[in-house]
């Protein structure tokens, strides 16, 4: 192994073991990792940082009282849903006149920035409408009065803030085909249309029965997951939350590994990132820090709401939520179970199941439903009208009728910060 392996291993042993015993005979509550400092081999000295225990009071938070928003579905929202259906039923078929916004054009593509082939695309489909940015802002208007076999050119500007930098700000000569044009064929929204939509509905009226109950449903989600988020923040609004600086700083680190990722990929180190928003590491983590001292204030006082209301996630409630997700995956099951088996992968379920329970407790808190002991007084939201977390709520978009479309499983609760993950393991 080498002598410096062996040191190694072995002042490791020895730090890990001093630090746990001071630790200990101070009775301190830890919350994360130290930052530990070797000052000294021989005799061995080091200076340990710990970041504590937050400090979390949550203010009278069951004094709370809101009232989720009325629910209301319009006949508006119904016929954009069957307008939405009847579209999607609608087969392609292929017309003989210019290209119109929201026909499928085939293309051939090529594209010069300062002389030099950046795009060479050919028989890609695309769908023209006047707020696609896709390649660039500006494409599909060129589009529009098209005709096919007969060659386009004409120049865009790249964004400026467009991800691939070597290119951003400059002009870009696209030279044009459409190979083919296709149109919708919309069909007649009568009962036969009705009959052919999902498992099969006897009337236009049956199906319209339908849509408005899914769209109530929906609405009723969204809007108990609305109270959910308004109950939170005004808890956090009231909350005194105290966290180490050491806490924060990792926060921040997690953020900026999150942005790196995001928005340059995996492979681009922080030096190239850095140099890509024209800022400082200092500048972006002072930036940073009112985000990450958000979210970890968002996920303590939801830890400590935890506490105070003696929320629990057990591991047969992880197994089922395991299973719900993964249910009807088809080839990728095998994958996403082996995922969620791992610590962090049950974990993380776990941590969007208490955060889950939280807020539904809120809820009822909020409105009356919960006493002083933590006893319910009426239904809070079951698990399926919980199923995002409130800051994923939307009521943009329409509601397929049954059938139609098969809700995703929810995705775990983003921003957990990963010391508040392993204090919780």
């Amino acid at each position: 192994m080498g002598r410096e392996s062996l040191v190694r291993e072995s002042l490791d042993l020895i730090v890990q073991e001093s630090l746990s015993k001071a630790i200990g005979e101070e009775n301190l509550e830890t919350f994360g990792e130290p930052d530990i400092e070797l000052l000294e081999v021989n005799p061995v000295s080091f200076k340990a940082v710990l970041p504590l225990e937050p400090i979390v009071d949550l203010g009278d938070f069951r004094s709370l009282r809101l009232e989720p928003e009325p629910v209301e579905v319009t006949e508006a929202q119904v016929n954009r849903v069957l307008e939405q259906v009847r579209y999607d039923a609608a087969p392609w078929e292929p017309v003989d006149r210019p290209v119109k916004f929201g026909d499928l054009v085939t293309l051939d593509v090529d594209g010069f920035i300062e002389g030099e082939q950046v795009v060479d695309d050919r028989g890609v489909d695309f769908i023209p409408s006047q707020d696609n940015p896709i390649p660039f802002p500006g494409f599909s208007v060129y589009m529009e009065g098209m005709k096919k076999s007969e060659p386009k050119e004409f120049t865009l500007k790249v964004p400026d803030d467009y991800n691939d930098t070597t290119i951003a700000g400059k002009e870009c000569r696209f030279r044009v085909t459409a190979l083919e044009i296709k149109e919708k064929l919309l069909p007649a929204l009568d009962d036969e249309f009705a009959k052919g939509v999902g498992d099969g509905y006897e009337s236009l009226e049956a199906l319209r029965a339908s849509v408005l109950h899914d769209l109530t449903e929906q609405t009723e989600r969204m809007t108990q997951l609305a109270l959910q988020e308004r109950s939170l923040e005004q808890v956090v609004s009231g909350a005194s939350v105290e966290v180490s600086g050491l806490t924060t700083d990792r926060e921040i680190d997690h953020i900026l590994e999150e942005q790196l990722q995001a928005r340059q990929g995996r492979r681009t180190d922080m030096d190239t990132y850095l140099q890509n928003v024209g800022k400082s590491q200092e500048e972006l983590r002072n930036e940073l820090r009112p985000t990450a001292q958000q979210r970890l204030t968002r996920v303590l006082v939801l830890r400590k709401l935890a506490q105070e209301e003696g929320i629990q996630i057990s591991p047969e409630e992880i197994d089922a939520e395991v299973e719900r997700i993964t249910a009807g995956s088809g080839e990728s099951r095998e994958a996403l179970l082996q995922a969620f088996s791992t610590e962090n992968g049950r974990a993380s379920i776990g941590s969007a199941l208490l955060a889950r329970k939280v807020l539904e407790r809120l809820a009822q808190i909020v409105r009356g439903g919960v006493e002083e002991g933590g006893e319910s007084q009426e239904e809070g939201p079951g698990p399926e009208q919980a199923a995002q977390a409130p800051a994923e709520a939307s009521t943009e978009g329409p509601a397929l009728p049954h059938g139609v479309g098969d809700p995703s499983p929810p995705r775990a609760e983003e921003g957990q910060p990963q010391e508040a993950q392993e204090e919780r393991r």
